[in-house]
């Protein structure tokens, strides 16, 4: 069940949902933006918390309408990827036998089989990223985890187009963008972090803020890092 709130020139989305507090969203490419509602909350109530929070939604809106985002990939020769921070030329090899990725100084190269479609490449690629970042998380949880005095149940990783992490702090379970492996390992240990706080403190109140400058003094950069990088292309169903 959903419903809008409309405030000036901007239209706000309501969805309702079986949780206990309003979740105020920004989403890409022009900004769109939605509230995730606790049932039976009347849509008054809603306008007024929106309100309270033009100010930054006007600047998270500001920041993902220039933030530079990548021309669609077509996965062919010589066409530019990162790992880590560090740009590579694709070289596509074709072979009869199973696909396999891997890097040979600045070119990563993708071994598939003939007549591969450019769909099939991506996919095999966002796989061979989603790979990178568990070996990474795995590394990363065992040493923040001991730090911060939380445990998380279960992690996962996949392609998202909106977030590059989330915590469900009822589950305590993480869920984690693959496309972070095309951005500096630190930002990577940036969202690890913020994540874990999230199972000591759900919002992102003064107390989350206080936390994250306890434990990574330096998260205002690596944040800012993350959010100027170029991001994928990717076709907006809304």
């Amino acid at each position: 069940m959903g419903s809008e709130i409309q405030i000036g020139d901007m239209t706000v989305q309501v969805v309702y949902k079986d949780i206990k507090h309003i979740h105020l969203s920004v989403h890409p490419p022009a900004g769109a933006v939605r509230i995730a509602s606790p049932l039976r909350m009347d849509l008054e109530t809603l306008r007024v918390f929106a309100v309270t929070k033009l100010a930054w939604i006007r600047q998270q809106q500001q920041r993902l309408q220039g933030q530079v985002r990548q021309t669609p990939r077509e996965f062919i020769d010589r066409e530019s990827h990162y790992v880590w921070g560090k740009r590579y030329l694709l070289r596509v090899e074709e072979h009869v036998a199973p696909a396999v990725i891997e890097l040979q100084h600045s070119t990563l190269v993708l071994h598939v089989r003939p007549g591969t479609p450019t769909s099939q490449r991506d996919e095999l690629l966002d796989g061979w990223y989603r790979q990178q970042v568990r070996a990474e998380v795995d590394t990363l949880l065992a040493r923040w985890q001991p730090t911060l005095g939380v445990a998380a149940s279960h992690y996962g990783v996949r392609r998202m187009k909106t977030k590059w992490g989330t915590c469900n702090t009822q589950s305590r379970s993480l869920l984690f963008n693959s496309e972070l492996a095309k951005k500096p390992a630190i930002c990577l240990e940036y969202i690890v972090v913020h994540e874990l706080v999230h199972l000591l403190e759900p919002s992102h109140n003064a107390r989350f803020v206080a936390l994250m400058d306890r434990f990574m003094p330096g998260w205002r950069s690596h944040r800012d890092e993350l959010n100027r990088l170029p991001v994928r292309h990717e076709e907006w169903g809304y």
